[in-house]
């Protein structure tokens, strides 16, 4: 009888160790799969957050993007409001102003409200919003998509080298917004009079705006309120780049100011 009390329990003991050691093998299979999903949440968390990083975010920005710097010291200047003409761009809904004696081989200066053509150093108080030409900074920025509202003395500056520049609302719906880059991107790059290539193209958000889109080249100026109006084509078609309307044919959209999230 002692014998098999003895081997009895030398069956449990048996089936007690064997029983731990399943248990230590479970314990360590699952501490390799916590690990193993530790890693990979990192590696996917790290992983997103270096694409979020590059991309600035949801909205397909970069954290590249460097804002073109202000204009300021002294009194703003305060731009006399130019004399609107007949619109003769065959564009309906298009507002031209008079761009009297620009452009022209001389420079001479505008005439009888037409708008001014001068570099100040100082800000300036425009009387079209946005502004469509006028005097403006010596400095002009670099075309392209901007996220953020740019200085108008650079932008005008842009104007003058004949760029066009897209307005919107900044609550505008981010849909639209990326309908009106995707307006942009798409447009041709251009070499006027040799100049390096750029699409001559800005895009701004811009506060108080009386329309949801607003698009302006040098004297001209188009509201619309949505990015599917095929008079936006038109205008970028009519006036970007081109040696009929642009004041200074042939100045750079590149080589300012600034760093566009897209050129």
């Amino acid at each position: 009888m002692p014998n098999a009390r003895k081997s009895k329990q030398s069956a449990r003991e048996r089936v007690a160790a064997m029983r731990a050691q399943q248990k230590r093998a479970r314990r360590r299979r699952n501490l390799i799969t916590i690990g193993a999903s530790a890693v990979a949440v990192v590696v996917v968390v790290g992983g997103i957050a270096g694409y979020l990083a590059t991309r600035g975010g949801s909205n397909g920005t970069t954290s590249s993007e460097v804002m073109p710097p202000s204009v300021t010291g002294g009194a703003p200047e305060v731009q006399p409001a130019p004399l609107e003409v007949a619109n003769a761009s065959g564009i309906t809904g298009v507002v031209a102003y008079d761009t009297a004696g620009w452009p022209t081989a001389s420079h001479n200066g505008p005439a009888a409200r037409a708008l001014g053509h001068a570099h100040v150093p100082g800000p300036v108080r425009y009387s079209v919003t946005p502004p469509v030409g006028g005097d403006h900074n010596a400095v002009w920025m670099n075309c392209g998509i901007y996220d953020k509202p740019v200085p108008n003395e650079r932008a005008v500056h842009n104007l003058e080298h004949g760029a066009v520049w897209i307005t919107y609302q900044p609550s505008l719906p981010q849909s639209e917004v990326s309908a009106l880059r995707a307006f942009v991107l798409k447009q041709t790059t251009v070499s006027p009079a040799g100049a390096p290539a750029s699409r001559y193209m800005d895009l701004t958000p811009y506060p108080g705006l009386s329309s949801p889109i607003v698009i302006s080249s040098w004297g001209f100026q188009l509201k619309v309120t949505s990015p599917d109006d095929p008079r936006l084509q038109q205008f970028v078609d009519k006036f970007r780049a081109s040696p009929a309307y642009t004041p200074e044919y042939g100045g750079e959209c590149t080589g300012g100011l600034g760093t566009p999230l897209q050129t």
